[in-house]
């Protein structure tokens, strides 16, 4: 579709136009597939949902994944980052939440978007851009299914090794308007979906090669048993070879000697019966199935409880600070490492199997993920694991102190595990659990190491907080609390009231967990 621009006469003496800025850009396209439909079943009430979820999911997205929305169309969007892997992750986290919001609605009800992610030259303006890389955005957005992303050759060259998904390559593809083909790419979310759609594929495969090697093999065995019958059959008059009956008239050979290598049942043993056949006699017991192990649970701290004083005046979402009471309760050690996530996983109670040295922490977990692996240990243990609230993280956090970080006001380096906080560079996996010292409660990385979810949903500070220590919830949330920064973050983050917000069902690489349990 053409580009229409609004000329203005250079009459008058108007001063030439300045050049036009050109940048590079990751551009997200997105739409709405079936708005039409979904515009006749329901006008004003499909427009009112769209306006919402621009206001409450779109454009928060973009912003919290550092862009700019350019314009909204009546059913899309166009916006532009600086980063592609923040271009794919907003795509993503803009899909995955379209899930939960779809989840309470009839099918034919359903608002899904088409996302399509270029990285090109392209031409600002103050309300619009312009170029081929978004009319190649806008043509990856057109063909993508419904609820999918799909991205460029150019983008997936920059993301592949960045972000903990997959991506199925569908070809280069001819589009309208656009000279060469375009290499195209649908991302995976999920970081278990690739090898699951590759094992799909190679099943298939599998299976077409059993029935070519069966069809092959019938084949030979019709040649090598059913014709030499017919053959036989045809030359019944003739002389039969004298060897035939003997063999036929002989009795197996193991047979006979069966019988005396029967050796007498022990006194204590029950008599046999006469009937019994020699293969019954020769058969072993089989051994009682043994019991399953028992789960390993998480080595846990139990605390008295107290009050406190949670948040801090350093940062807005940590205000205002005020004091809240705990009961007791216990908590995990260490966060949860891959060795214990993944027996969640062997059990089909948790989504995918981590990977990584079986004491590191478990990484790339959404909070219903962490649910989800609560849920599994509660019932596998028939105790009350559950995730901790806001409070009681930041409680068992600051170890009895009420310092910036719970070793005094001032960092220390070598203290925890975060960027610039050690000596060693910044690794693609956190090191091993227990690597650092324990707070005063006997807790170990509760600054630094994993991003750890908590019950609570997200809101953008304390104000109406509940003071009893539980968890501040409502409906179904958007997005949840996450505590203690990673080892890609840098110090500040590694404080016990430091706090931050992700979304409900969107894993990222740094996010981990740990486990409470009531008394």
């Amino acid at each position: 579709m053409g580009e229409i621009r609004k000329l203005k006469s250079s009459r008058g003496g108007d001063p030439p136009r300045e050049s036009t800025p050109r940048r590079l850009a990751a551009i997200v396209a997105g739409d709405i597939a079936g708005y039409s439909r979904l515009m006749q079943l329901d006008e004003e009430g499909t427009h009112l949902r769209v306006k919402r979820i621009e206001r409450d999911l779109i454009e928060p997205s973009i912003v919290g994944h550092h862009g700019r929305l350019v314009k909204t169309t009546g059913d899309g969007f166009i916006a532009i980052f600086d980063s592609p892997v923040e271009a794919v992750r907003c795509g993503i986290v803009i899909q995955q939440n379209m899930v939960g919001r779809n989840a309470s609605m009839p099918k034919d009800h359903w608002i899904e978007y088409r996302i399509g992610v270029n990285l090109g030259d392209v031409i600002i303006e103050p309300d619009d851009v312009f170029g081929d890389g978004v009319n190649i955005a806008t043509r990856l957005e057109g063909i993508a299914a419904p609820g999918q992303v799909y991205i460029s050759g150019g983008i997936y060259e920059q993301i592949k090794h960045k972000l903990v998904c997959g991506y199925e390559s569908l070809g280069d593809r001819k589009v309208k308007n656009i000279t060469d083909p375009i290499r195209v790419y649908r991302v995976l979310p999920d970081p278990a979906a690739f090898n699951r759609t590759r094992k799909r594929r190679e099943n298939v495969l599998i299976a077409l090669l059993c029935v070519f090697f069966l069809v092959i093999a019938g084949g030979a065995f019709w040649y090598a048993f059913w014709q030499p019958l017919g053959k036989a059959g045809g030359q019944a008059s003739g002389p039969v070879s004298p060897e035939i009956p003997k063999v036929a008239a002989s009795p197996p050979p193991t047979l006979k000697q069966a019988a005396p290598q029967t050796q007498p049942a022990p006194s204590g043993a029950p008599a046999v019966k006469q009937g019994t056949s020699p293969s019954q006699l020769a058969a072993p017991a089989v051994p009682a199935t043994p019991p399953p192990p028992a789960v390993r649970e998480p080595e846990m701290t139990m605390l008295r409880g107290g009050s406190f004083i949670i948040g801090s005046n350093d940062d807005a979402t940590e205000k205002p600070t005020h004091q809240v009471t705990i009961k007791p309760f216990a908590i995990s050690r260490y966060p949860i490492s891959v060795r214990e996530w993944n027996e969640c996983a062997a059990a089909k109670a948790c989504a995918f199997v981590a990977t990584g040295k079986d004491n590191t922490p478990v990484t790339n977990i959404s909070w219903t993920d962490a649910k989800q692996f609560a849920a599994w240990l509660a019932g596998a243990t028939r105790k009350a694991y559950r995730l901790p609230s806001e409070a009681e993280w930041e409680y068992a956090a600051r170890g009895g102190t009420q310092t910036k970080y719970w070793w005094g006001d001032q960092f220390v380096p070598g203290m925890a595990n975060c960027k610039n906080c050690i000596e060693t560079a910044v690794a693609e996996q956190p090191v091993e659990v227990g690597s650092f010292r324990p707070n005063p409660f006997g807790l170990y990385d509760m600054g630094g190491g994993v991003d750890q979810w908590v019950e609570d949903c997200w809101h953008k500070n304390y104000q109406g907080a509940p003071s009893d220590g539980s968890a501040w919830v409502e409906g179904d949330c958007a997005s949840h609390v996450i505590r203690s920064g990673s080892w890609k973050n840098d110090a500040r983050y590694a404080r016990p009231s430091n706090r931050d917000g992700y979304d409900t069902h969107v894993r990222y690489q740094t996010h981990g967990m740990r486990v409470a349990l009531s008394p």
